[in-house]
């Protein structure tokens, strides 16, 4: 196993989270050290979800932990794939079982989180998991795994991390300053993490970061042949 997973006092008792107050990691260590933990965060609208494919398309030791989530599937979104879609009912009950890695409940009502089950089964396959976390959650991560490594992007002005949000059309407007409000306070905490990518161009973005992905994983001697 890659990491040993576990849930907090929080988490079994089932409090609601507010954003960034997370069920984590467990504080036993991990079972080898090794081996890097990705973890990508930032605020809604900086483009993480495109930087991670086009990552994952030039590093495929690198798999993507799917976040379970009980928000409405968008259109185009398939379960598993872009998450793992469940109902507040099965979410409860998986918090009950101490099934996630770290969770969170954002003032929207949405909860989300990673599944413990979704590590393991990247690091049974051999591959190196990639976490996509909220800012308060990847900083519970770098804590208690010692072999993390955390990634703020953020949009290059904050009026273009609005722009952003608006032009992908899929919250409702109180949803939207929601998260602006959000992301004002997540840009605060940036410094936090071990490295912060601006992403101002896509491409030249993918190669700051896979340069950091490939540097760690030659120090950890995990990285294929070219």
């Amino acid at each position: 196993m890659l990491v040993s997973i576990g849930v907090t006092e929080d988490a079994a008792s089932g409090r609601a989270a507010r954003p960034g107050d997370t069920a984590g990691v467990s504080s036993n260590p991990p079972s080898d050290t090794r081996l890097p933990v990705f973890v990508i965060t930032g605020t809604s609208g900086a483009g993480k979800g495109t930087l991670e494919r086009a990552l994952l398309a030039h590093l495929p030791e690198l798999e993507l932990a799917v976040s379970a989530t009980t928000r409405d599937r968008r259109p185009g979104e398939v379960d598993g794939r872009e998450y793992h879609f469940i109902s507040n009912a099965d979410f409860d009950e998986r918090l009950d079982a101490e099934e996630f890695l770290e969770w969170v409940e954002f003032p929207w009502g949405q909860r989300s989180g990673t599944l413990r089950s979704e590590i393991d089964r990247i690091s049974d396959s051999g591959r190196v998991p990639l976490l996509d976390l909220e800012p308060d959650g990847a900083i519970r991560v770098k804590k208690r795994v010692p072999n993390s490594v955390t990634i703020f992007v953020s949009a290059p002005t904050f009026a273009e991390n609005e722009r952003r949000l608006r032009a992908r059309a899929t919250e409702s407007e109180g949803e939207i300053d929601e998260r602006l409000d959000l992301a004002r306070k997540q840009l605060e905490q940036a410094d936090d993490f071990d490295h912060e990518v601006v992403n101002d161009d896509l491409e030249r973005a993918v190669e700051e970061i896979s340069a950091i992905v490939r540097g760690r994983l030659a120090d950890a001697g995990t990285m294929s042949e070219p």
